[in-house]
């Protein structure tokens, strides 16, 4: 997938954009963070092609752009361009990918939603059948 991100990675680098992260509440009263140490979110915005191994080849990167991940506290250096900023680091140091959590009730409303549709343009056509 081709980025219009103006940084390139290079080898196995991953260019990441953190994610804001939402302030915790209770009621009305947000509790402040106290610069716990805490993984950093993030989007991929950048992935270098790959690196090469001796003797084993050349080793593509399997974190692609677009992706979710989730950084470790130490390890990528943080960079700012063009007034954003960005983390930076080795694709090995990435501690997990965030994959899309599906929220069942919201499949089954949708799906409901769409059987009553269905049912709905059903009764028209037999109704417009039967004049």
């Amino acid at each position: 997938m081709e980025s219009k991100f103006e940084l390139e990675a290079l080898f196995d680098a991953v260019i990441v954009e953190p994610l804001e992260e939402e302030e915790t509440t209770y009621g009305s009263i947000v509790v402040p963070d106290l610069g716990k140490d805490r993984n950093e979110h993030g989007k991929v915005v950048a992935v270098g092609p790959g690196r090469h191994v001796a003797g084993v080849g050349y080793i593509e990167t399997e974190i692609k752009v677009g992706d979710n991940i989730i950084l470790p506290t130490i390890g990528f250096t943080k960079l700012e361009h063009e007034g954003k900023d960005y983390y930076i680091g080795q694709e090995n140091q990435i501690l997990a990918r965030v994959k899309k959590l599906i929220n069942v009730e919201e499949v089954l409303e949708q799906t409901m939603e769409d059987n009553k549709e269905e049912i709905e343009k059903k009764i028209k056509i037999q109704e417009i059948l039967n004049k």
